[in-house]
């Protein structure tokens, strides 16, 4: 295998509601500084010339025209909440400039919800206008290859709900969560990236917290750590100001190259 360089590019880091959140007034909310602007959670993996998107979410047109990427190959899923699903019939340009279908892979409760809240994408009917064109690809946990690159998903507690996140070569990416199980964290060593949910300081019963987020980072010791899933509790600079050297905020526009990933 090849070396293959890997980009990921950071295109939403905030919570469900996004920051600022409507009607708010707080610091954060009224930051001058643009990485306090945050969309819905998502990032972009790119490599060879393809591109594959983590979570479609509310922000997915938004995301693509401020990015400007204009190919997507394929889309994965971590669960099927809304800030993470809702953005999916925005794919049909792609569809259109591509003349073919975009494949998507989620577990089979995610996959589920998904045809459920898509149902005119899905039910097989005739339609008088343009619906996105999409395969459906049932994750058992086993990892799988897109393109040249393997993706394994990572199981992970959201609360009381099982999600994915995903590793891809020397990174991994892993939002919404609240418990990390001990057997994925022994398929996240030897990282150079690594995403993790890092809401706020104070607890929350679904999501981890800055300091829950610092101590797995310690426990993983991966190269470069990127907390995500941000709420309006945490300005960029006072937090990283906090934060271990290696450990940053992500913010939307990020751009990372990854090390050693093979392709």
């Amino acid at each position: 295998m090849a070396e293959c360089a890997v980009r990921i590019t950071v295109l939403g880091s905030g919570t469900s509601t996004g920051v600022p959140t409507i009607g708010c007034h707080c610091d954060v909310c009224t930051s001058a500084d643009p990485r306090d602007k945050r969309l819905r959670p998502s990032i972009l993996v790119s490599y060879g010339g393809h591109h594959v998107l983590i979570d479609a979410t509310p922000d997915f047109r938004a995301q693509a025209l401020r990015t400007g990427f204009e190919r997507l190959d394929a889309i994965l899923f971590t669960h099927e909440h809304a800030d993470h699903i809702m953005g999916l019939d925005d794919v049909r340009p792609f569809n259109f400039h591509q003349r073919a279908r975009i494949p998507i892979y989620a577990s089979e409760r995610t996959m589920a919800a998904i045809h459920a809240a898509f149902r005119y994408v899905f039910d097989g009917d005739e339609k008088g206008t343009a619906i996105p064109q999409l395969d459906s690809h049932t994750l058992n946990g086993a990892s799988f290859d897109l393109f040249g690159l393997e993706f394994t998903p990572i199981p992970l507690l959201h609360g009381k709900a099982a999600i994915y996140g995903f590793r891809f070569g020397n990174a991994a990416y892993l939002t919404d969560h609240s418990e990390i199980p001990e057997d994925s964290l022994d398929r996240l060593r030897g990282l150079d990236v690594l995403f993790l949910d890092a809401l706020r300081y104070k607890p929350h019963p679904t999501h981890s917290t800055v300091d829950r987020s610092i101590a797995t980072a310690g426990r993983l010791a991966a190269r470069r750590v990127f907390f995500t899933h941000i709420c309006h509790d945490l300005a960029h600079a006072r937090t990283e100001a906090r934060l271990p050297p290696h450990i940053r905020l992500a913010y939307d526009g990020l751009e990372i190259e990854v090390e050693g990933a093979r392709a």
